[in-house]
């Protein structure tokens, strides 16, 4: 197979492991990563676009692929301006769904959040819940939208309150039993195995994915 796939948000943690295993993955002949800076020692396979991702409809000519693995996201600390946030994580997302459907993308990855609700009131889930409404709108063929629960693995960046709030996690997580479940840590690398082994074995659905399913579907 000689597969095209787009990666957003590949210096992130989750992204950046899916740019890896696709560089190690014969189906993928080209990724593309669009992004804000360039990131070096990267395989030829790997074609970089640089530039504002605020403004994705720039990229229009280019954003053309087989898959979009959209892990966009920022937190509170990095983007206290709520306007700014929810440009990014609202904006971004949705503006590559509407460019995927536009250029005959057949399948869209997104990462979401868990409680994702865009009735809610607490403003993060609601712009989740936002984000998956217009995206799941734009009818895209193989469309899947992922909620995990608390993110780990290990950042480039310091992130004081999440590695506090991971240890508490890790300590209490025994006593998630039943519905509980849902709420354990999920590595990022389960997520990246999660979206491609998704990705390749497609489904003509538009699908949201709870972190319990995310966990199963890495196994498979």
């Amino acid at each position: 197979m000689n597969k095209t796939a787009i990666i957003l948000g590949a210096t992130g943690l989750t992204g950046n492991i899916i740019l890896h295993k696709l560089i190690e993955d014969d189906r993928y002949k080209t990724i593309k990563l669009f992004s804000r800076s360039k990131k070096e020692g990267l395989p030829d396979k790997v074609e970089q676009f640089i530039g504002d991702l605020l403004n994705l409809e720039d990229f229009k000519p280019d954003f053309k692929a087989d898959e979009v693995y959209c892990c966009i996201g920022t937190t509170t600390k990095k983007t206290p301006n709520k306007e700014l946030y929810k440009k990014i994580d609202y904006g971004i997302p949705v503006t590559a769904a509407k460019l995927s459907k536009e250029n005959n993308i057949p399948t869209f990855l997104v990462i979401s959040a868990m409680g994702a609700n865009e009735s809610s009131n607490v403003f993060y889930n609601k712009t989740k819940g936002q984000m998956e409404h217009d995206v799941l709108k734009r009818n895209i063929k193989n469309t899947f939208v992922l909620r995990p629960s608390l993110i780990g693995g290990e950042r480039k960046e310091h992130r004081l309150l999440e590695k506090i709030g991971l240890a508490v996690f890790q300590v209490i997580e025994p006593l998630f039993i039943g519905k509980l479940k849902q709420y354990k840590i999920i590595d990022a690398e389960t997520i990246a195995t999660a979206m491609i082994k998704l990705a390749n074995n497609r489904s003509n659905a538009e699908v949201i994915i709870t972190s319990n399913d995310i966990k199963q579907i890495s196994k498979q």
